[in-house]
């Protein structure tokens, strides 16, 4: 059997969205409540699409708006991982109709070093879009990254 392309697995929605009642009451108790959505890539994909140059986006904001756009208390983030990250493949796989994947921080405006090219790939991006990245011992940032954040 054939390895999946990240556009292949980009445009397979594997009957999402769907929200998963959640039982673990220390889950629950984390995330605020027991409706869990799973979203497909493809609403990772269009959220993305929508962040302008110079702006910024994290994964927990996407996660967020995402749920609140589905009425869960919160979306998996399990699966919100590896679904910007497929965006961000199938992106580069595509080479045209780019999604600016490198836009979008993990929490607290980290860098991804899951994306194509990993972190020096992503650095090189958002400094060419005016962006300051910094070192925090072996993490990399975006300087005020919350002041540049995009709105949904």
């Amino acid at each position: 059997m054939a390895k999946k392309s990240f556009n292949e697995k980009l445009n397979d929605s594997k009957d999402q969205p769907k929200i998963i009642e959640v039982t673990d009451d220390k889950a629950v108790a984390r995330f605020g409540g027991p409706k869990m959505l799973i979203a497909p890539p493809l609403a990772y994909d269009a959220i993305m699409k929508r962040i302008p140059a110079g702006k910024l986006m994290t994964s927990d904001r996407i996660r967020s708006y995402l749920a609140k756009e589905h009425q869960a208390d919160y979306t998996c983030p399990l699966t919100a991982g590896i679904f910007i990250n497929i965006v961000a493949g199938a992106s580069e796989e595509r080479g045209v109709d780019e999604t600016p994947y490198w836009r979008t921080l993990k929490k607290d405006g980290e860098l991804n070093e899951k994306y194509p090219g990993g972190i020096d790939a992503q650095k090189a991006r958002l400094e060419m879009e005016g962006h300051t990245v910094i070192q925090k011992g072996k993490r990399y940032f975006v300087k005020d990254f919350a002041d540049k954040l995009a709105v949904l």
